[in-house]
């Protein structure tokens, strides 16, 4: 199975940074679009940013020019630096993964379509 772990939530004051990090594990051979995306109380969940294998990002308007993210294929992990953050970016924040190749016990490849997180609470503080 391949499950995403985050880390780097919490409390933080306007205008000030914080990093989001999320590591998938398992036995994966293929990683696809890797991004994080956010649900603030009574809210749909949204895109934040996504970054191909190829590290083509792409961000929502919102987070334009305030927020990077990267990834490290080789260590399968993908970080959101979040910069001059406002108390409209509070929200729980999701890692989320797209066609991830894994092998089951028996070595059989396998693919996910789609892998979330359990989430990462951002609350800023105005």
């Amino acid at each position: 199975q391949v499950q995403l772990v985050e880390s780097g939530g919490g409390l933080v004051q306007a205008g000030g940074s914080l990093r989001l990090s999320c590591a998938a594990t398992g036995w994966i051979f293929s990683l696809g679009v890797m991004g994080w995306y956010r649900q603030a109380p009574g809210k749909e969940r949204e895109l934040v940013a996504t970054i191909s294998s190829d590290s083509k990002t792409n961000y929502a308007d919102p987070v334009k020019g305030r927020f990077t993210i990267t990834r490290d294929n080789a260590k399968k992990t993908v970080d959101l630096e979040m910069d001059s953050l406002k108390s409209g970016d509070t929200a729980v924040y999701y890692c989320n993964l797209r066609d991830a190749g894994y092998y089951l016990p028996d070595q059989t490849p396998e693919w996910r379509r789609e892998v979330w997180g359990q989430g990462t609470l951002v609350t800023v503080s105005s």
